[in-house]
């Protein structure tokens, strides 16, 4: 019986074990998302930041007629 026991006990452990594994991946992936997420969103301010500088300049040097 103390046999049988340890092995559930085991088991359950093992099961806890992959499913804590599991939450911790998807944790991990949500947190990679959201940072691409915020990249992406910087990348575009940033381009169109630059976009801004460039059409002043043109504007600037008569060069946007």
């Amino acid at each position: 019986m103390d046999s049988q026991n340890a092995s559930f006990n085991a088991g359950q452990a093992k099961g806890q074990a992959e499913e804590k594994a599991s939450s911790m991946m998807d944790k991990a992936s949500n947190a990679a998302q959201s940072a691409q997420d915020s990249m992406q969103q910087a990348g575009q301010q940033i381009q169109e930041k630059a976009q801004g500088a460039v059409d002043a300049v043109k504007n600037a040097t008569g060069m946007n007629n």
